[in-house]
């Protein structure tokens, strides 16, 4: 099983095992998450900033 990254500087939303890691590192429901990546792209920092957290 491939472990995912979350160092990358973009989110493979259609990545199962990348959306789950996303998911539990920002806390959001994958709903959330998708949602974030279509209001503001894959970028991490963006999608950090629209969740209005640091992205750690």
């Amino acid at each position: 099983m491939p472990i995912a990254s979350t160092s990358a500087s973009h989110i493979d939303i259609n990545d199962r095992v990348v959306r789950e890691a996303w998911m539990a590192r920002f806390g959001v429901t994958e709903e959330r998450l998708r949602k974030a990546v279509r209001m503001v792209s894959s970028r991490v920092t963006n999608v950090a900033a629209y969740l209005d957290q640091p992205k750690r």
